[in-house]
């Protein structure tokens, strides 16, 4: 009965499945075109220059962004010390910093004639650069330390609450054996925390390989820069499809060899609860250790970038309060209310449709369409631009057939192409959001709706929806805020004379003028702490 009722849902959910996949097959059809010897210029070239640095960048970050979580997620898991529960979401706060931002912040302070250099030029009166030394921030090592520092919070996350689930009693029972604390995290602890690490580290690398403004500020040759060079430089979509796609080979393989590297670990381990009793007492000393540390990285990592940002903004507020920051800002909100309005309504959808129907292979639109977050931004551009300048030239066709003047660049002239791209890359953020809500819903409603008679429509109607206002509600919130500091695929796609706070704020980076968006610098990271206040409220009831 629930199969005949849901094929047309079924068949729904495909069709919403292949749109979203779309660009990815363009993507892929597009870099086995000719390109008229551009390619193989670049490949002969700069080429294998972009792919070692992108490669060793994702490295250096990734082993920075461990370095720094790991101490941090293990003191505040398994230690008490002064302050512990307000770090335990404080040390979150950097995600909701553009990179960019910190790295202009950092390299303005750091810079030849920025105060620190001065500084020490006036202290030790040393008259030239040739006098001393000091390390370069536009490099690949600052932009790596810059990445580090921001994307550090999803390694800490994860290993938090990996330490946190791991059962008291093992730890007990390594300390009866004479290990100390030292001993049993190293041996015991670190080890049984490996998978939640791997997985951060594939998020960390992934953002990585997917930052544009960081490596392009600091003039650090990547794939992310070369698709965006070969496009608007050399003029060929089909080179920047081809250095696309190694992109996605390089994502791709990274987290095959991460999932094949643990395919026969298996972990097993009592669960128990967890409370304070089983933390360890930090003696003073070690406890004002573990307090500097923590507080040492929110400084760095958030306190002083932010801290910038507000001076920038009220020494030219008057500069920065216009018309072009509204406009930019009500740009920004409405194309971010569109997608996350779009995300939810498909990712109903789809998740319904794998929820009710008892096919398996209803489960595959869901798992299709979230691949897009996989995407870089400057990829899903390419991917993008491909189809729909296709069905613009299509639609012009049959105009002039008609003997009609065409529309002209009804898709890749306005602002569709942007809220299409966004719904693609962040669709898989709400359907991670209802499927976590789905989960809590018992499969006995379902049944004694339908015995009652209820349609699929009525099932999600009346009893569904009520229950996934929540889940529904964090998962728009989440896509809303990505939307809002999207910027990779906001810069190729933007038509002509659109800005938002993410292309506004950038272009004063570039010109070295972030002093002049500084106040839209502010709002979006004002708008990226919202999802951090509400995770903020789970972590303080398992902390």
């Amino acid at each position: 009965m629930i199969l005949g009722l849901t094929r047309g849902w079924s068949l729904t959910g495909y069709f919403i499945a292949v749109i979203l996949i779309l660009p990815l097959i363009a993507l892929i059809v597009q870099s086995t075109l000719p390109d008229e010897a551009v390619f193989s210029h670049l490949f002969n070239t700069v080429l294998p220059t972009y792919i070692a640095n992108s490669l060793l960048l994702m490295l250096l970050v990734g082993l920075g962004s461990l370095l720094l979580a790991i101490p941090a997620a293990w003191v505040i898991a398994r230690c008490d010390f002064p302050f512990r529960r307000y770090f335990q979401w404080l040390l979150l706060l950097p995600l909701a910093m553009p990179a960019y931002i910190v790295a202009y912040v950092y390299t303005d302070m750091l810079d030849y004639a920025g105060p620190v250099q001065r500084t020490l030029r006036d202290w030790f009166e040393w008259p030239s650069p040739h006098d001393y030394y000091f390390p370069a921030i536009r490099s690949l090592g600052g932009a790596a330390i810059i990445l580090s520092l921001v994307l550090f919070p999803y390694i800490y996350l994860l290993a938090r609450t990996a330490f946190m689930e791991q059962s008291s009693s093992l730890l007990y029972a390594s300390r009866v054996m004479g290990c100390s604390p030292w001993r049993s995290f190293w041996r015991l602890a670190l080890p049984m925390a490996r998978p939640a690490l791997a997985v951060g580290v594939a998020l960390v690398a992934m953002e990585t390989a997917a930052d544009f403004a960081t490596v392009s500020y600091f003039a650090v040759p990547t794939l992310t820069t070369a698709v965006y060079d070969t496009w608007l430089g050399y003029g060929s979509l089909t080179a920047a499809a081809k250095l696309s796609a190694i992109m996605l080979l390089v994502v791709f393989s990274m987290i095959g060899v991460e999932r094949f590297a643990r395919r026969k670990q298996q972990l097993f381990q009592k669960q128990s609860s967890f409370n304070e009793a089983d933390r360890y007492v930090l003696s003073s000393t070690k406890a004002w250790i573990a307090l500097g540390y923590c507080t040492l990285l929110l400084f760095l990592a958030f306190l002083l970038p932010f801290t910038v940002l507000c001076v920038y903004a009220i020494d030219y507020f008057n500069e920065s309060w216009d018309t072009r920051f509204w406009q930019y800002s009500l740009n920004s909100l409405y194309i971010a209310a569109i997608v996350s309005a779009v995300c939810m309504l498909l990712s109903l959808i789809l998740m319904f449709v794998r929820r009710v129907s008892p096919r398996k292979s209803d489960y595959l639109p869901s798992r299709l369409s979230s691949t897009g977050y996989a995407l870089p931004g400057t990829v899903l551009a390419i991917g993008v631009l491909v189809p729909l300048t296709f069905i613009d030239f299509a639609i012009n066709d049959v105009y002039d057939w008609l003997g009609e003047r065409g529309p002209g660049l009804l898709l890749t002239g306005s602002v569709f192409a942007l809220i299409f791209a966004f719904c693609v890359r962040f669709i898989a953020i709400s359907i991670g959001s209802l499927e976590n809500s789905y989960k809590r819903i018992s499969p006995s409603l379902d049944m004694a709706c339908i015995t009652l008679g209820q349609t699929p429509l009525q099932l999600l109607w009346r009893v569904h929806l009520p229950l996934l206002r929540k889940g529904i509600f964090a998962g728009a919130l989440l896509v809303f805020i990505e939307s809002m500091k999207e910027l990779p695929a906001a810069l190729l796609l933007r038509p002509i004379g659109f800005e938002n706070l993410a292309t506004y704020v950038f272009q004063f980076v570039s010109d070295e003028k972030l002093e002049h968006g500084a106040l839209a610098a502010i709002v979006i990271v004002l708008v990226g702490l919202v999802p951090l206040i509400y995770l903020n409220r789970s972590l303080e009831q398992q902390g």
